[in-house]
């Protein structure tokens, strides 16, 4: 159980992304807004089997930077879940990230915690450069372990992703496929997903028991409905269902809503509490 909660954490961030590099140009066409949103997590479903009966938490995520500066992600997901038998596990995950606006670099960080003990923290530098095979992405990790990893050169990281997703959606374009890596599982693996992109929200709005505190220009911001499923990478793997799948209703400017994770056995649902919105870096002429 403690293993699909780490997964939402880490994909929550990143719905929350085009590639670097001469054959996928960075797009400058998308503004992030830069924000703090926090969100109430709760059980929608689960199996006899899943290990978890009851599960309520708080996912706090926060957004800043710019073009010039990057972007850094910062997050806190608190859960207390329990099972058949009774037993309870209060779970604490806190990721940090930047990333470079071109794609270029991450640098990431993540603790979890498992009943006030540390579990796992994974730290690391990654960056794409020049090698003999043409360009390469490669992590260079200080937590759990000092170690190098060598990445597909097509990987994509949690901004660019997000970026990519946005500009499908303005072109109507319904599928997005990616490589995607942000530094979770030890540092040491990436996910194949597939992105489905549903028809623009006729009237995509924040939900009302927090609409006074946005402001009123937001409403009138562009939405779709996505859908995200995440594959485990290897051979053993080519054939099976999905670790989890993702859905969420994404706003142009990186705001998300409706957030719902499913992992088969048991689903979790996110839903906006409240939203700041914070102030956005200046560039330098």
């Amino acid at each position: 159980m403690v293993e699909h909660l780490r997964h939402t954490v880490r994909t929550s961030i990143v719905f929350v992304l085009a590639l670097a590099g001469p054959a996928f140009p960075a797009h400058a066409g998308v503004t992030f807004v830069p924000h703090r949103a926090i969100y109430d997590i709760s059980l929608m479903r689960s199996t006899s089997g899943s290990g978890v009966s009851e599960m309520t938490g708080r996912m706090v995520y926060e957004l800043t930077g710019s073009q010039c500066e990057g972007f850094t992600q910062n997050m806190r997901f608190v859960t207390r879940s329990s099972n058949q038998e009774g037993s309870e596990t209060t779970n604490d995950l806190r990721t940090s990230s930047w990333e470079e606006a071109d794609g270029k670099r991450l640098r990431f960080s993540s603790t979890q915690y498992q009943n006030d003990a540390i579990v796992e923290a994974s730290q690391g530098d990654a960056a794409r450069e020049k090698g003999t095979q043409g360009e390469e992405t490669r992590v260079d990790l200080a937590r759990p372990a000092k170690k190098r990893v060598s990445l597909p050169k097509d990987i994509y990281f949690p901004m660019q992703h997000a970026t990519a997703l946005i500009e499908a959606a303005r072109a109507g374009k319904t599928l997005v496929t990616a490589n995607i890596y942000d530094g979770s599982e030890k540092g040491e693996r990436y996910y194949v997903t597939t992105a489905v992109i549903g028809k623009k929200l006729e009237r995509a709005t924040i939900p009302d028991v927090i609409s006074h505190k946005i402001p009123a220009d937001l409403a009138g911001v562009a939405a779709w409905p996505m859908s995200i499923s995440y594959f485990e990478t290897g051979k053993e793997k080519e054939d099976a269902p999905p670790a989890y799948e993702l859905s969420f209703s994404y706003f142009e400017n990186g705001i998300t809503n409706d957030l719902t994770i499913d992992y088969g056995q048991f689903a979790i649902k996110g839903e906006l509490k409240q939203l700041d919105l914070l102030p956005a870096s200046k560039c330098p002429r």
